[in-house]
């Protein structure tokens, strides 16, 4: 089952309409919070940093709770409070989802004691100094080993900074009913009932035909890596239209190669237009023709590149009805929005709602914690991948895997979930073989997520 995720909004939401409870929900929160310190301890010595707002309050209940555990607990609210031992445990309670300002004085120093030490760290429902709805850091940061989050996970634990400082996640709902969520964990069993499965009576034509355009001039790889990935994700029939041509693909000949020019013409159920298209004349008329067309359509690299950079095709992306996805990069992304780079990743969220808006279109703002925003403003986080695919090509294939799903006639939202998870579950099945992370290629990537993909029909 799919995690939900909750803005600090919403989180404040559950709060004042759970009013009043026995226990209340500090109790619940610091006993939860006990009950996992008692189990990642590695001695008896436990050193709480407990700060001054309610998750102050969380960590002064655990520190009682594992007293009555026979826990030797040491809670301290300044660096001269900590003395000098051998932890089996820290708890971080400094700071909560409420911080909006960057940590500094005794308290830097206290996250920096905590930064240092060599046994487990449990941050208490988000690592201090991470915001809760971004991911950025607020100055520093505790790096926890674990974390455990109260009532829901939220954004800045699965985005941008969050992945390498909260560790290990648990989610302790507080004997709280499911409410409704702010965006949700990308999985695939969010899509369980509209995965295709295929009868025996089956034929190529009902997989669909998938036309790439791409392929300039010393970029004809990244057209060829999209189609064969394309084309191991299911496509019955794959077309690569190439700005600088080839007579055939070596390593995959089953892939239809022509001319750029040729490919518009042809009969398609959808497209993929950018990956190594370039910025010329040419390119940007081409696109202008995809972008009248009424085929499903997934724009990348150099496709958001022009757009950015011409209000005529930003208009025509806007325009269309037909269903559209956009992979940027954050730096892709802040061209799209006219921002810079790090007001992009300064709140994630934020700019890839703000492109599914402008561009009237589905959104995978990549990175870590990939952030998906469907047309109609349901918006996941993707939580598979790793740092092994920050290499070159890994983009052609996730733009490949979208256009395969749009052929085989997938919605633009089930085909921008599914294949953005599976992309990144196939990067850390090769990391988990050895394949990786270091050295992981885009083509090795392909054949993972084939296995993976027949593994959820």
């Amino acid at each position: 089952m799919s995690s939900p995720i909750y803005l600090t909004e919403d989180i404040r939401r559950i709060e004042r309409d759970a009013g009043e409870t026995t226990p209340p929900l500090m109790d619940r929160a610091g006993t939860a919070a006990a009950e996992l310190a008692a189990r990642l301890a590695t001695g008896k010595d436990v050193l709480v940093l407990a700060g001054p707002g309610n998750n102050g309050g969380d960590a002064r209940i655990a520190a009682e709770r594992l007293r009555e555990r026979f826990f030797r607990v040491t809670v301290a609210t300044r660096p001269d409070e900590v003395p000098h031992a051998k932890w089996g445990l820290v708890i971080d309670g400094l700071f909560g989802i409420g911080l909006a300002r960057d940590i500094e004085g005794e308290h830097a120093r206290l996250v920096d004691h905590a930064n240092g030490q060599h046994c487990p760290v449990l941050a208490l429902d988000i690592p201090s100094g991470l915001h809760s709805d971004t991911g950025r850091v607020l100055g520093r940061a505790v790096r926890a080993t674990h974390t455990i989050t109260f009532i829901g996970l939220k954004p800045g634990l699965l985005t941008l900074e969050g992945p390498d400082h909260c560790g290990e996640i648990t989610v302790a709902d507080l004997g709280l009913p499911t409410q409704k969520a702010s965006a949700w964990v990308a999985s695939p069993e969010l899509f369980a009932g509209a995965l295709k499965r295929r009868a025996l009576n089956y034929h190529k034509g009902l997989a669909g035909t998938l036309g790439i355009v791409g392929g300039a001039s010393a970029m004809t790889g990244a057209a060829l890596l999209a189609g064969r990935a394309a084309l191991k994700l299911g496509a019955g029939r794959v077309r690569v239209g190439l700005l600088d041509p080839i007579a055939v693909d070596p390593v995959m000949p089953e892939l239809m190669l022509a001319h750029a020019d040729e490919l518009l013409g042809a009969d398609m159920d959808a497209m993929v237009i950018g990956p190594g298209l370039g910025q010329g004349e040419r390119a940007e008329t081409l696109l202008g023709a995809a972008l009248s067309s009424e085929l499903p359509c997934v724009l990348d690299a150099d496709a958001l590149n022009l757009i950015a950079e011409n209000a005529d095709l930003r208009h025509a992306c806007a325009r269309r009805g037909a269903e559209t996805i956009v992979t940027p990069h954050p730096a892709e992304a802040g061209r799209l929005l006219a921002e810079t780079t790090v007001a992009v990743q300064a709140d994630r969220v934020k700019a890839a709602r703000m492109l599914a808006e402008n561009l009237n279109a589905h959104v995978v703002l990549k990175g870590a914690g990939s952030i998906l925003v469907a047309r109609d403003r349901h918006w996941f986080v993707n939580r598979t991948g790793n740092p092994g695919m920050a290499s070159a090509g890994m983009g052609d294939v996730l733009s490949g895997m979208l256009g395969a799903l749009l052929a085989q006639r997938y919605t633009g939202e089930t085909a921008l979930v599914l294949a953005t998870h599976l992309h990144g579950a196939a990067g850390d099945a090769l990391a988990r073989e050895g394949v990786g992370p270091i050295g992981m290629t885009a083509s090795e990537l392909i054949d993972s997520a084939r296995r993976i993909w027949n593994t959820w029909l």
